[in-house]
C-alpha cells in the first residue's frame, strides 16, 4: 500500500497522465534524482515507448556514468548513451553565465536528431517546480527546443520527487544535489577539459575521505574546498585538514583552502549581482 500523502499522490496521477499523452518519449537522463524518477515513471507509463538518453561529455563525472546505468539496468529501462559536443563551442567554454544555455542547446540537437532516427515523439528532462527559482540559462534551451517539463508541469517540489523516487525504490533518492563540473568554474574562468579533470578527481578524493556534500571550486591556482556545515566541523581538526590538502594539493593546485561558509549552491554566482543565488541543485543544471 502507497504511504504517499494525498496531494503528492494526485500529482503522480497527473504526472503518469501526462507521460501517456506525449507518445514516445526519449527522456534527458543523467541518474540523478530529477531525471531518474521522470525516466522511472515513463517506463512505468510507457513501457518500451521510452527511452532514456545519457549524455556522455567532460562535464558528467564518471561515478554518476556508472550510478546512472545501473539504475536503468536494475529498472529494465530501455536506455542509450550518446556523446555531445559542448567542449567544441568557443561560446560554452568561455564560461559566460549562459554557460548552461549552450550546454543544453548541443544535448537538445543532440536529441532531437535521434527523435527524427529512431521515429519518437517529444523528448522530456527533468526540472521541477523549486528549479523555477534558481538561475536556469537551460530552460531556455529545453524551451527552443519544445522539451517537455512534465515535473515541472505538474508541479512537483524536489522534496516531492525524493518522496516519489523513495517510493518507486530508485537508490539515487537521497542523494545530494548536483550539477556539471563546469559549475565548479567562476564565469570567465575557461573550461578546459584539464580543469574539469582536476574537479572531478578531487571531489573524488574528496568524497574518499568521507565527505557527502561537497564542491572543489576551481580558482586557477587555488582550490577552495566547500564542506557541509553538518561535517565541517571535522574538516577544521589538523588531522583532517592535512589529509585533505594532501588528496588536492597533488593535482596541480598551488594552494587548498577550505570556505568556513561551508558548502552552499551557487557561491560563485555571489560575484554577479544579475543571477540569482543558487547553481542549478539538480544533476540537469
Amino acid at each position: 500500500m502507497s504511504s504517499l500523502a494525498p496531494a503528492v499522490a494526485t500529482k503522480q496521477a497527473a504526472l503518469f497522465e501526462l507521460l501517456r499523452e506525449a507518445g514516445r518519449l526519449v527522456v534527458a537522463y543523467s541518474g540523478g534524482v530529477d531525471s531518474s524518477y521522470l525516466a522511472w515513471a515513463a517506463h512505468h507509463v510507457l513501457g518500451a515507448e521510452c527511452l532514456a538518453v545519457t549524455a556522455v561529455s567532460p562535464s558528467y563525472p564518471e561515478s554518476h556514468r556508472v550510478l546512472a546505468e545501473k539504475i536503468v539496468a536494475d529498472f529494465g529501462i530501455p536506455h542509450l548513451f550518446v556523446e555531445t559536443q559542448e567542449m567544441r563551442s568557443a561560446d560554452y567554454r568561455r564560461n559566460a553565465p549562459d554557460r548552461c544555455y549552450h550546454c543544453k542547446s548541443e544535448l537538445f540537437e543532440r536529441l532531437d536528431r535521434l527523435l527524427e532516427q529512431l521515429d519518437f515523439d517529444a523528448v522530456a528532462y527533468g526540472i521541477n517546480a523549486d528549479d523555477e527559482r534558481d538561475f536556469r540559462p537551460g530552460h531556455r534551451a529545453a524551451a527552443e527546443h519544445r522539451v517537455l517539463s512534465p515535473l515541472l508541469d505538474v508541479e512537483l517540489s524536489k522534496s516531492e520527487v525524493r518522496t516519489l523516487a523513495r517510493e518507486a525504490g530508485l537508490p539515487c533518492w537521497n542523494l545530494p544535489a548536483s550539477a556539471c563540473l563546469a559549475s565548479r568554474l567562476p564565469y570567465g574562468t575557461e573550461v578546459t577539459l584539464d580543469r574539469l579533470g582536476q574537479v572531478e578527481v578531487g571531489e573524488e578524493r574528496l568524497r574518499a575521505l568521507g565527505y557527502r556534500q561537497l564542491r572543489l571550486r576551481h580558482h586557477g591556482d587555488t582550490a577552495r574546498i566547500e564542506i557541509d556545515p553538518s561535517e565541517l566541523a571535522e574538516g577544521l581538526s589538523a588531522e583532517r585538514m592535512r589529509a585533505i590538502t594532501d588528496a588536492i594539493k597533488p593535482l596541480g593546485f598551488r594552494w587548498v583552502c577550505l570556505d568556513l561558509e561551508g558548502y552552499r549552491m551557487g557561491s560563485l554566482n555571489q560575484v554577479s549581482p544579475d543571477l540569482r543565488t543558487s547553481e542549478a541543485p539538480t544533476e540537469e543544471g
